[in-house]
């Protein structure tokens, strides 16, 4: 029987998770909710980039607001 939906590596769920949180700090620097997820969507290699550089979402988030 085949899964219905595949399973995430953890570390891509960290990375989904992350940008989340990231979503919230831009919503609460003045992003709507629409435009924060349109600007990660748009950015997601450059959030990405930060994800592995170990920034937290909220430096991220000042970053992206910068």
């Amino acid at each position: 029987m085949a899964k219905k939906k595949e399973e995430l590596d953890p570390e891509t769920l960290e990375l989904i998770n992350w940008c989340i949180e990231v979503e919230g700090f831009l919503v609460k620097g003045g992003a709507t909710q629409e435009e924060a997820q349109e600007h990660i969507e748009e950015q997601v290699e450059w959030f990405t980039d930060q994800f592995y550089d170990g920034l937290t979402p909220e430096e991220a988030a000042k970053e992206a607001l910068a």
